[in-house]
């Protein structure tokens, strides 16, 4: 499935990231010395700042932030090459995850969603869509009743326009509670779901990453299974397709890495890359993204 070009819309979530990299274990009951470093985050905006970065000139995000918040947000995202559709919450704070980052670079996030679910269908414009080539919507949204509306709206309306529509389930743990068989349902209609390999786990019961991602393209018509170090598995039709490596680095902090592979993925799909190139330069900015704190490019243009 290669793209024709256009723009990228991402409807998703923008949050304050604080993100504490302790180099011991944690101590309960007392102090466990960090480096700890406060940043733009959210997994719909991370994608559309890589994918501006990997060369999609008009990126478009629809968010929700709280009014104590936006503004830094809104020019960290232009910064970026993203146009921000930021509603202002005036009656909730801006989403915050406070991500604990051990030695090795895996992380653990402590999160308050604020204003990230309180995105709704009244938030919707269709004219977001004008002259978009993809639209890709962030798991998170799927959560809460409003912003799964709207998210629910989003993805019809796109599909009215033939625009293909993707998935990141963004948390193994989120879906847990919500439950797999509800989250299945709500997301039905993408015609492509990006899952880590828990994600995948947990939506298939299948331990094995390869079997779980074929079973999930009997339901998708692609699935990008991302296996952190050990690359992509792509799937269609209950069949593994194709795999791309991925690339040894010292990692640093692992969040946002599969933001970072999605952005990339997104913008080379949408540039004419086949869906394999795409995972090749997906996983090369994944590797960039866990070099680094936080979950945004570097350098961002």
């Amino acid at each position: 499935m290669t793209g024709g070009g256009g723009a990228l819309l991402v409807v998703g979530d923008v949050v304050t990231d604080v993100v504490a990299r302790h180099r011991t274990p944690l101590a309960p009951a007392t102090d466990t010395a960090a480096r700890i470093t406060t940043v733009p985050g959210g997994a719909g905006a991370n994608v559309a700042c890589w994918a501006a970065r990997a060369g999609v000139r008009d990126v478009r995000l629809l968010a929700r932030a709280g009014a104590d918040a936006a503004d830094w947000h809104r020019r960290a995202l232009e910064a970026a090459g993203v146009r921000p559709r930021l509603v202002v919450d005036e009656g909730a704070p801006t989403g915050t995850v406070v991500a604990l980052v051990g030695p090795d670079g895996e992380r653990t996030f402590l999160t308050d969603s604020g204003a990230v679910l309180r995105l709704s269908a009244a938030d919707w414009d269709e004219g977001l869509l004008e002259g978009v080539g993809r639209l890709h919507v962030s798991g998170y949204l799927f959560f809460a009743a409003a912003s799964r509306e709207l998210a629910g709206l989003a993805m019809r309306a796109a599909r009215a326009r033939g625009v293909p529509v993707s998935v990141d389930p963004a948390s193994a743990g989120f879906v847990a509670r919500f439950g797999v068989d509800r989250f299945l349902a709500a997301v039905a209609g993408a015609d492509v779901l990006l899952p880590n390999r828990d994600e995948a786990e947990l939506l298939t019961g299948l331990p094995v990453p390869a079997g779980a991602a074929a079973k999930l393209s009997r339901q998708f018509p692609l699935v990008v299974a991302t296996q952190g170090a050990e690359g992509v598995l792509l799937a269609r039709a209950g069949a593994v397709v194709g795999r791309a490596g991925g690339e040894a680095v010292t990692v640093v902090d692992s969040t946002g890495a599969g933001d970072a592979f999605t952005g990339a993925y997104l913008a080379a799909v949408l540039t004419g890359h086949d869906v394999l190139a795409a995972a090749r330069r997906g996983c090369r900015a994944g590797a960039e993204a866990v070099t680094q704190v936080g979950g945004r490019p570097r350098t961002p243009l």
